[in-house]
């Protein structure tokens, strides 16, 4: 089959070609334009010699064409078809006065019914008049929507004149969107000057940074011996925002040497006494002069009697800020008043056992179990939320209802509240007697229906949900309780005979001065295609959350403020982050905790309540004077 001569199949959309064509009559409109065009109302009685009687396509102004036919009728456009001519209807957001943006829906309804007027008065409008500004139409459509919209008033426009108006105003009119819709880029992120408190006992820090970290190692013996002289008097020096150079900043790194150190007893140079849970491997093949002498367990247990009091003491005066006791069972950690968002003495035993439970009760120490009670409380809420719910979920409600029966059950059991343990032993098997069976089967004893009844209690042991809190002036009974207590000391094994760990960042009765362990390592790591040196500092040894806060403080200004550190935690005091509710909550901060021996930020820090839970925070990093943490 022949093609026409100037025919492409594959030319189905002009838009562009109509817009060139549409800037170029506007262009000549000057040239072209008179008064005698603008009245012409383009009847097909006029003649083919009419100076504006053509016009070949729509829109754009009539121009003179005296070699063309069809007089002063509108040639149609050879390109529209179906597929370029269809356009589905585009809402336009129209503002009102009151801001609220409404669909212009309205517009294209008025659109309609001046097509159809114009269909019938085409001789007398349509032709004359051009298409109108984009903020005309806007004006004449809020116009219409005040009147009544069967109004006859509204706009006309011709029928080749709709073919392309909306593409032109999807090109030149701007996009309207909400004010509150739009969020400038030019504002900053709000710079976190500080990361939440973290109680637990970390065993290891690696710092990465962009600058060098090779300040931080190889003290001179001056700067050493005066950071361990500002540690003991309490002296704290001012660093300035941002250090040029930190090696050669001699406060900086005797500040850091400061940052180090913490107090311990006992202290065995050859064995490591820290950690102490699931640490037999460091002990084994270690010797133990003390494991088959009674006398010498016995004046190792007296000195660390006196430590702990001693502890206690400092803690009471509000000289010591915390400390912790680590046995190989659990870890005890002794907060003063006024920290952890408590307004007293404060202790956190994790994890515990029933048998442990059991013994506090018998020595009338009151304690309570922080996340059980927390389960409690949300299965409650729980069970509220059910009740206000239809009849259909009955049978979910049923469930929460036991589920809570059994949460109730198992607090009272941990309360030493019996109540629920009542029932007749032989009531039971009653049902055997009726039978006549009773003599041929063998009953269960009453030890084994306790164990059972108490089987709640006991899935608790040595899981994060057993950290018992003790508040005020249950931990001095506490103390006693752990200096008489006999379990506390294993009896066999690696560590048996040797008491527990005492940890704490002031100086105090019995203790010796540890240093933690600092090594700075340079490195390539790759980025992209390209290796960027990067600079690291590794820190180990049991690291108190003081320690933790001094060390971030002083990489900041020797950073600049670009840095991030992994956290390695001790696991079983990841749940010291536990946030206790007491009655007097709140009234911790007033306490004057400026005696303790700690820095004033570090203080500040640790006096705000806990928000981790029963997690603990294992990376930090700050980018510019910022810090952003995950846990």
């Amino acid at each position: 089959m022949s093609e026409q001569a100037g025919y492409s199949p594959s030319f189905k959309r002009p838009a562009e070609i109509m817009r060139m064509r549409r800037k170029r009559a506007r262009s000549e409109a000057g040239v072209f334009s008179s008064p005698s065009a603008q009245g012409s109302t383009g009847s097909p009685g006029q003649s083919d010699s009419s100076p504006a009687c053509v016009r070949p396509f729509s829109p754009g102004p009539l121009f003179n064409s005296q070699n063309r036919s069809g007089g002063g009728i509108k040639r149609r456009n050879p390109f529209a078809n179906i597929e370029n001519t269809y356009s589905p209807k585009k809402k336009l957001l129209i503002y009102n006065d009151e801001g609220n943006a409404e669909a212009a829906d309205s517009y294209y309804k008025i659109k309609k019914s001046s097509e159809k007027e114009g269909d019938e008065d085409m001789s007398t409008k349509t032709e004359g008049r051009g298409v109108l500004p984009f903020s005309t139409r806007l004006s004449e459509v809020e116009k219409h929507e005040r009147q009544d919209i069967s109004s006859k008033k509204s706009l006309t426009f011709s029928e080749d004149d709709s073919l392309f108006e909306e593409e032109e105003e999807d090109v030149k009119s701007p996009l309207l969107k909400s004010p509150q819709a739009i969020a400038p880029a030019s504002i900053a992120p709000p710079v976190c000057t500080e990361y939440p408190a973290d109680w637990s006992l970390k065993t290891r820090l690696l710092f990465t940074s962009p600058l060098s970290l090779s300040w931080a190692e190889h003290p001179k013996a001056q700067e050493q011996a005066l950071g361990l002289s500002q540690h003991c008097r309490s002296q704290f020096s001012t660093l300035p925002h941002s250090l040029q150079d930190p090696r050669s900043c001699s406060e900086l790194r005797c500040a850091f040497q400061q940052s180090l150190v913490y107090w311990q007893h006992p202290s065995l140079p050859w064995i490591s006494l820290f950690p102490r849970i699931n640490a037999e491997r460091s002990f084994t093949g270690k010797s133990t002069p003390w494991a088959q002498d009674t006398a010498l367990q016995q004046s190792l247990m007296s000195e660390w009697s006196v430590s702990l009091s001693s502890l206690y003491s400092l803690l009471k005066a509000r000289l010591c800020p915390y400390f912790y006791l680590c046995s190989y069972q659990f870890t005890v950690l002794f907060r003063a008043a006024g920290l952890g968002g408590s307004s007293s003495i404060s202790a956190l035993i994790s994890p515990t056992t029933r048998g442990l439970r059991e013994a506090m009760k018998a020595e009338g120490i009151e304690f309570s179990l922080p996340l059980v009670e927390e389960r409690r409380r949300s299965r409650e809420q729980q069970n509220l939320t059910v009740h206000q719910g239809e009849e259909e979920e009955q049978k979910e409600k049923s469930q929460e209802c036991c589920e809570l029966k059994e949460g109730e059950e198992c607090r009272a059991g941990d309360e030493g509240e019996d109540g629920g343990y009542n029932d007749d032993e032989d009531g039971g098997f009653s049902w055997l007697k009726e039978m006549g069976v009773q003599d041929k089967i063998k009953k269960p004893d009453s030890i084994t229906i306790q164990l059972r009844k108490e089987g709640h209690t006991v899935s608790l042991d040595h899981k994060p949900e057993s950290v018992v809190c003790v508040e005020g002036t249950h931990t001095f009974t506490l103390i006693n309780f752990l200096i008489n207590c006999k379990s506390l000391v294993a009896a066999a094994g690696s560590q048996a005979g040797l008491p527990p760990t005492l940890l704490a960042p002031v100086a105090f009765r019995g203790a010796t001065m540890h240093t933690l362990k600092a090594r700075s390592v340079n490195v390539k790591s790759q980025v992209g295609s390209t290796y960027q040196n990067i600079s690291s500092l590794e820190i180990t040894g049991p690291i108190l959350p003081s320690s933790l806060h001094t060390v971030t403080t002083l990489l900041r200004p020797a950073q600049k403020g670009n840095f991030s550190a992994t956290l390695y935690t001790h696991a079983p005091t990841a749940v010291m982050n536990t946030h206790t509710t007491t009655k007097e909550q709140g009234a911790g901060g007033s306490a004057d905790l400026s005696g303790c021996g700690l820095h004033p930020a570090s203080i500040q820090q640790l006096q705000q309540p806990s928000s981790l839970g029963k997690t603990a925070l294992t990376h930090i990093n700050m980018n510019n004077y910022s810090y952003t943490w995950k846990n």
